[in-house]
């Protein structure tokens, strides 16, 4: 049996001695490499804080003590150390281990929601619900990356956590866990801070030569390391007084930094830590992304930060043949900037993973990064606009909720030409709950002026993102799901207001059921008409393209049916399809409808086809639910017709 196989619990790790720890720090990045390659993951992350998790679950005692980790994708260490290995071959896969913490799975998962730069609130929250219980015995461990430290709400944690006057201080401490990265090189002026923080290291480097080998040259050699060292204590002590100066200003206490890849480090730097009775403590980690794995760490676009199915010996990936929406979207959006130089673009901290490589590669000057900080993009984006350029603002779905009020009271309130363009919008997979991004719609519906459009296809991305970066006094929101875009399907006719018809009813047919498909639904839409034909119950298919407001047409066509379908991946709860029923109900026209789309619920993890099956978005669910919310007659019209074609 190895170590690892022996870890139930952290009690099994703090049995081990140093050398058994070392065999067992190898065992986990290997199993890492081995296990991820074959599922997908966070592979970059994890490799990269195996000695500093290990380290946190020997000196603290979870869960009596609490240790938080900020977004999460770090935590597979964290799992198979809290007796979760037998359960990682079904990694972020359907009933299977999520990628993240999860307190269904274990009493030591507390933060779920995986976005970043919460842990802190978090931690200061416990803390003090620790101190009004009497529960003086207990440790609050935030972890939390130089990346997250970009994101304002870290600091206004930062700003509460340093102003405790209790007596006797909370328990809490900070560990920075710095690896220079979130997904891509971390940016901005608390990064330039911890770099240079992290050249107090050279000095260590320094002594450690001295010690090893000038003091085993003799008298000579002795007096070199004397002056060396007196020089070094002096050079680190000036650079340490002023650089952690603005942690000691804010009251906290900065212990580092620390190199989080030596677990004695790590234990000693935390043991003091705990030891501390002066209030908060920071621990500075250095840390590498991908530590031990050689085609991570030698990979200079994320360091393997997630990965798909790889070989894990060469770290190299299937190419994939089929064009993905984000590769769509960051070719057009170059061709764009080429076309217009008053275009740029913002991102937070997603540069790559939002399609902006090219762009950024061919004009650097114009793509702004600013950090795992949603809001100060929207914001910055509303006084770009202001200054006469129109941004793009590119970021996944989920992470827009955080930048609501700055949607609405700087862009829309303003009258600014913003576009912001939502990756991975609706169902997206593995990830689970918080990284599904279906809330989008429903949320946006209610800015005033504001346009979102939702393409079938690559050919109607780029057509309708020509048509949001030409709007220059009202926001505008491109969203398109994850995962490879399909053929592009054509409309047989488009009305004057910009609604593509896709299926058309028979010249004296009843016109039995609108279908208003919404995003890549499309060719579900087609599937769902061809089945209810087959019952007797003719349709048509429309797709608005702008879904908000919804078009004029879509309502006329509404008028001319018995029923109206809306199918949608994201919210049905203030949806697209509750927008439509409302703007009939205004039009005082009582034909039903129908809205498909997610439950008001977080959604598990599983491919995009198992939760669209799951919340009943298949095409068999789908023609069931419409057949249902027929009037009578038309029902049983097709029900006559079903049993006289058998």
């Amino acid at each position: 049996m190895t170590f690892l196989e022996s870890i139930e619990s952290p009690a099994d790790l703090r049995g081990l001695d140093s050398a058994e720890c070392e065999v067992l720090a190898k065992e986990i990045r290997d199993f890492l490499v081995t296990t991820v390659a074959g599922t997908g993951g966070h592979l970059g992350p994890n490799l990269g804080v195996v000695e500093m998790t290990m380290g946190l679950h020997r000196v603290f005692d979870s869960p009596h003590d609490t240790i938080l980790f900020d977004v999460g994708h770090q935590t597979y260490v964290h799992k198979l150390l809290t007796g979760r290995m037998s359960e990682f071959s079904s990694l972020r896969q359907r009933h299977g281990l999520s990628g993240y913490p999860s307190r269904a799975e274990s009493e030591h998962d507390v933060i779920e929601n995986s976005h970043a730069s919460a842990s802190l609130s978090w931690a200061d929250g416990i803390a003090k619900a620790h101190q009004l219980k009497g529960e003086s015995d207990r440790h609050v461990v935030a972890v939390i990356g130089d990346g997250a430290l970009t994101g304002g709400m870290a600091w206004e944690a930062l700003n509460t956590i340093a102003a405790d006057t209790s007596t006797p201080p909370r328990k809490l401490i900070i560990v920075v866990n710095d690896n220079g990265r979130s997904y891509a090189p971390t940016v901005g002026g608390f990064a330039a801070h911890l770099d240079e923080l992290r050249t107090m290291s050279s000095y260590e480097k320094l002594l450690s030569w001295g010690k090893s080998t000038l003091q085993q040259s003799g008298a000579p050699g002795r007096a070199a390391y004397s002056a060396i060292h007196g020089v070094k204590k002096g050079l680190k002590d000036m650079v340490s007084a002023e650089q952690t100066g603005m942690f000691d200003e804010l009251g906290i206490k900065y212990l580092g930094p620390v190199d989080g890849h030596d677990l004695t480090s790590v234990e000693k730097a935390l043991t003091l830590a705990k030891q501390y009775e002066g209030g908060p403590v920071i621990v500075h980690m250095i840390t590498q992304k991908g530590q031990g794995y050689d085609p991570a760490v030698n990979d200079d676009a994320d360091q393997f930060h997630s990965v798909g199915v790889i070989d894990p010996v060469t770290g190299r990936s299937t190419p994939s043949k089929q064009t993905s929406w984000t590769s769509v979207f960051g070719d057009e959006v170059l061709e764009i900037a080429r076309d217009r130089d008053d275009v740029v673009a913002v991102t937070a901290a997603m540069l790559l993973p939002v399609g902006l490589a090219k762009f950024a590669e061919a004009y650097p000057e114009r793509v702004f990064d600013v950090g795992i900080a949603e809001q100060h993009a929207v914001a910055s984006a509303a006084g770009l606009a202001y200054g006469g350029l129109h941004p793009i603002v590119c970021i996944y779905a989920t992470f827009l909720n955080r930048a609501f009020d700055q949607i609405l009271m700087d862009v829309a309130l303003h009258g600014q030409g913003v576009t912001f363009v939502l990756d991975r919008a609706g169902i997206t997979g593995p990830d689970g709950a918080s990284h599904h991004g279906v809330w989008d719609m429903a949320m946006l519906r209610i800015v005033p002026g504001l346009q979102l459009a939702a393409p079938r296809d690559g050919a109607r991305l780029t057509e309708e993102l020509r048509e949001a970066v030409a709007v220059t006094d009202a926001p505008t929101v491109i969203r398109f799901p994850r995962g490879s875009v399909g053929a592009d399907i054509p409309a047989l006719s488009r009305t004057s207001d910009g609604v593509d018809v896709i299926r058309e009813i028979p010249a004296g047919a009843a016109k039995d059921i609108l279908i208003v498909s919404v995003g890549p639904f499309a060719a579900r839409a087609q599937e769902v008409a061809e089945v209810l034909a087959a019952k007797g119950l003719s349709s048509t298919i429309v797709d608005p393209r702008w879904v908000l407001p919804v078009p004029d047409s879509v309502i006329e066509f509404a008028s001319e049916h018995s029923l109206v379908a809306v199918i949608e991946d994201g919210v049905r709860l203030g949806g697209i399809g509750s927008r439509i029923r409302s703007d009939l109900r205004a039009a005082d026209s009582r034909i039903g409808v129908v809205e498909l789309g997610a439950p008001d619920e977080f959604l598990p993890q599983g491919t995009r086809d198992e939760i669209l099956e799951y919340i009943g978005l298949d095409v068999d669910s789908m023609v069931s639910e419409i057949v249902n919310a027929l009037p009578a007659e038309v029902r049983g019209r097709a029900e006559h017709g079903s049993r006289r074609a058998v």
